[in-house]
Order: structure tokens, then sequence, then C-alpha cells
């Protein structure tokens, strides 16, 4: 077996291939850079391991609201538009409005705090859970179907739609360089170069 090894040693060189070392030495850049993408990587595929803190305390500073109502307007917005890329900060943002709206207008605010309760017991009559914390997505879609054409739904959905992707902060993770028409358009500036689509 020896023999093998050595004699596909010796005949690499003669067939005009190079031998690389197998193992490069580790250098304090390359393990800082190394474990800084290990970090970035495991905040980014574990999104769940933090999830919940983060959440609670990102929706705390909807007052208006409460914490129970923006929690579930938050999955219910997640639900509505999913995007696995934005991060719940970019819904919560888009909620804020609907929370100014509840703290200047009682109509508003009964409207989305009765609509959250009754989508609740939906979810708990079928699931036993409040609608936040069913974890099977298709179970939680099936509960805004039914509830599509109320208005409470099309106060959210209408809400959401534009201040989500009003956010030029969210642009990027879409692909959307912005608006185009002062620089002459998109014909010559990659009109086709989104690949999500």
């Amino acid at each position: 077996m020896q023999d093998d090894i050595q004699q596909a040693d010796a005949a690499a060189p003669a067939a005009g291939m190079r031998i690389v070392a197998k193992t490069q030495p580790v250098t304090r850049r390359g393990f800082l850079r190394g474990t800084g993408l290990a970090a970035i990587g495991v905040a980014v595929v574990s999104p769940g391991a933090l999830a919940k803190p983060a959440r609670e305390a990102l929706v705390t500073d909807l007052k208006a609201l409460g914490t129970p109502t923006a929690r579930t307007l938050l999955v219910m917005a997640r639900d509505i538009f999913p995007h696995d890329r934005f991060a719940d900060r970019y819904y919560v943002e888009a909620i804020a409005p609907l929370d100014r709206a509840a703290a200047s207008d009682k109509a508003v605010r009964t409207l989305l705090q009765q609509g959250v309760r009754e989508l609740d017991a939906a979810a708990q009559r079928k699931h036993g859970k409040p609608y936040a914390q069913l974890q099977d997505e298709a179970d939680r879609v099936a509960l805004l179907k039914a509830i599509e054409t109320t208005p409470f739904f099309e106060k959210v959905r209408g809400e959401m739609v534009t201040s989500l992707y009003d956010n030029k902060a969210v642009w990027p993770l879409l692909g959307y360089e912005g608006s185009s028409w002062e620089k002459g358009g998109y014909a010559n500036r990659g009109f086709n170069d989104i690949d999500w689509i």
C-alpha cells in the first residue's frame, strides 16, 4: 500500500500535475474570518433560537395596540406577505402605522383588537392554541383565508402592503434598485437582473 502511494506521488509531477498540500496553515486573520462567518451563519440559519425573545422585545414598542395584539399582527403580517429573508423588525416597522392609527382613533384600535380576539378564538376552536402560537403555517393561512373579506383583514393587508414595500431598507432584499426614471429608466441598467422571479 505504501509503495502504491509513493508511485502515485512520483507519477503526479511527471503527468504535469501539481502536488498541493492538503492543509494550509491557519493564520490569525483566516481564523477570525472563519469564526465571523460561522457566527453570521448561525444567526441567519437558526433564527428560531432567538426569534421569540427578539420578537417580544420588538412588539413591546407598539403601545396603543398592546403586546398581545401586536404579536399576533406580526405573525399575521408574515403570513400575508411571507419573505423569509426579512427580519421581524421590517414587519414591526410596517405595523407601526397601525399602532399610530390605533393611538389616535378609537375605532381603529377597536377594529384591530377585536379582529385579533376573533382570530385567536377561531384558532383556539380549531387547533387549541391562539393564532400566533400555531407552528404550522398552513393552519394559520387557512384561518386567514376564512377572514380575508372582513374589514379587519382588509385594514391590516391594506396598511401592510404600503408600509412594508415602501420601506427602502427591504428593497435590496427584493432586488429592487428603487426609482429609475430620473436615471434614464431600467433599459440600460439591468432591467432583467432579478433572479428570484
